[in-house]
């Protein structure tokens, strides 16, 4: 049985996924570079609940290795694809864009370029809400336009989707993208706004809350997410019969490739989700109210019909329920 190739599967969502395919029974080969962006020791405690699994084989690596990429798939010769690897964070990106030009540019080509040479049935991907950019109109579908990122994260992501479209155009090769929105939950990262709100927290620090608390977020848990995209990488992207090139759809094509909004579909208000965090501590907060942050959306709301109608998903998690299971892992892990 050929194997799936995860990429990023020291990371956050990348750890979830492949626990996920190696209890289906599926043999995993995960890569990562364990890059020092946030605590290295978290992706190899990670790693560590891969590594007990028969059927897991990690490779450390890097995507802009363009030599080493190439090596890595006429090696393991995937049946399928989940990239999740990438330089994540949107106020990074304001000052390191090298960073994300060389993994989520450079990088994502030599996937590309390996799916294409080894015929792999079906490259599924991570794209971001982050691309939705300045657009008003809520909550965002993958109808819309988008053509205004407002983070070189965000545009990176965009060029990921317009990449993947042109290998399913020239090559028939099944592509498809999901634009995650605020993802959380065990093991997630340490800059994310939860990980940095329970820790301050629980160490009687004050927390920087920004946009005044009034920012809305579509903040959807893990387990959610992982749902969606095993459900998506089960199921190639095809051509869409009814695309009308008189009136484009982006979400579609005449080529084997779709892109998905993967979110929870219930907005919250960040004041609402640190108020649920304060009940799931027993603790308050100490907050310190800021102004929203240069490159951050004011607010993000996925409409999530298309996925849907197309792999009979829903996400069933409350917002309350995942910031609870979220503290017990933390806890736990942390033993405090």
């Amino acid at each position: 049985m050929k194997p799936v190739l995860v990429t990023g599967a020291a990371g956050f969502i990348g750890m979830h996924c492949a626990l996920r395919l190696l209890e289906r029974g599926l043999p995993v080969v995960g890569i990562d570079n364990l890059n020092s962006y946030y605590d290295v020791a978290l992706k190899e405690a990670r790693l560590a609940q891969l590594q007990s699994h028969p059927n897991f084989r990690f490779i450390k690596l890097d995507l802009a290795d363009r030599a080493g990429m190439a090596a890595l798939f006429d090696e393991v010769q995937p049946q399928r694809v989940l990239h999740l690897a990438a330089q994540a964070g949107v106020r990074y990106s304001i000052d390191q864009p090298d960073d994300y030009t060389d993994a989520n540019l450079l990088g994502f080509g030599h996937v590309l370029q390996g799916c294409r040479k080894h015929q792999v049935a079906h490259l599924v991907y991570a794209s971001s809400s982050s691309v939705y950019g300045g657009n008003a109109k809520m909550p965002y579908a993958e109808s819309d336009a988008v053509d205004h990122p407002i983070s070189y994260y965000a545009a990176t992501k965009k060029a990921n989707e317009l990449m993947a479209h042109t290998y399913s155009h020239l090559y028939q090769m099944p592509t498809t993208g999901l634009r995650f929105f605020t993802v959380y939950g065990p093991w997630g990262r340490p800059d994310m706004a939860l990980f940095k709100f329970t820790k301050a927290i629980l160490a009687g620090e004050t927390i920087d809350v920004y946009g005044n608390g009034q920012l809305v977020r579509d903040f959807t848990f893990i387990d959610d997410i992982v749902e969606g995209i095993l459900r998506v990488l089960d199921k190639p992207a095809a051509p869409d019969s009814d695309y009308d090139a008189l009136h484009p759809n982006p979400g579609t094509s005449t080529a084997p490739y779709r892109i998905f909004n993967i979110g929870n579909s219930q907005p919250t208000v960040l004041m609402d989700y640190i108020g649920a965090l304060e009940s799931a501590l027993g603790m308050q907060a100490h907050k310190r109210m800021l102004p929203i942050q240069p490159g951050d959306m004011h607010s993000t709301s996925a409409d999530t019909r298309a996925l849907q109608a197309w792999v009979q998903f829903s996400p069933s998690f409350t917002v309350t329920d995942g910031i609870q299971r979220f503290v017990d892992w933390y806890r736990s892990f942390y033993r405090v």
